[in-house]
């Protein structure tokens, strides 16, 4: 059995999930936004529960353009929301 990567994006704006080959060909991709809660000035907000469930989503969605499932994977890679600290 082919194995794949799976790369799981977690973004400020949007959840993606990316399938690799074992040569780092793009086999299948799938985005999608979440809201964005403004509560007061210069605040935002997000709901994690909306942020799993668009994870979850996107990566069975890559998964199914693919046609592979779960067991096709050999790794997962995460990255997440990241804080420039102040850096430009």
């Amino acid at each position: 059995m082919q194995q794949y990567i799976l790369a799981m994006d977690q973004g400020t704006t949007s959840s993606r999930s990316i399938l690799f080959d074992r040569h780092g060909n793009t086999v299948a991709m799938a985005q999608r936004e979440f809201t964005q809660h403004y509560p007061q000035p210069g605040w935002v907000e997000h709901d994690p529960i909306e942020i799993w469930s668009t994870q979850a989503a996107v990566t069975a969605e890559a998964l199914a353009k693919a046609e592979l499932t779960g067991k096709n994977l050999a790794a997962i890679g995460i990255t997440n929301q990241r804080d420039r600290g102040g850096m430009g």
